[in-house]
């Protein structure tokens, strides 16, 4: 199989596991690419984007794609969820590995108060 379409099961698989136990929770979904990690929270029953943080600074010189800056997003995630009054979110890892640059974020929105 073409890895692309690996990625795309392990997508539809994690997004299904996810709708079965969020429980109205607002969803934390994860996005990386080879320059950048983008975190969004997403309240799917409005269908809108509640808080975002991402290593895209307008303006400045991007902070990278390493371990280092996903867990300053995951920090800036995590206080901006506490200033829009969310505590719990479902973790939406969007079809990628959990490790690296995902888990530092994850790990990092923990220590920030998100619980999931």
């Amino acid at each position: 199989m073409a890895k692309l379409s690996l990625f795309e099961r392990r997508r539809r698989r994690v997004r299904t596991a996810l709708k079965a136990r969020s429980g109205g929770r607002p969803r934390l979904s994860v996005h990386r690419s080879g320059r950048h990690i983008y975190v969004q929270i997403i309240d799917d029953a409005q269908g809108k984007t509640l808080a975002a943080a991402s290593t895209l600074v307008k303006g400045e010189k991007s902070i990278g794609a390493n371990v280092d800056a996903a867990a300053k997003v995951g920090t800036e995630i995590a206080e901006k969820a506490k200033a829009a009054g969310i505590t719990t979110v479902v973790f939406d890892r969007g079809g990628f590995l959990f490790h690296g640059r995902v888990k530092a974020l994850a790990d990092a929105a923990r220590e920030g108060g998100l619980e999931f």
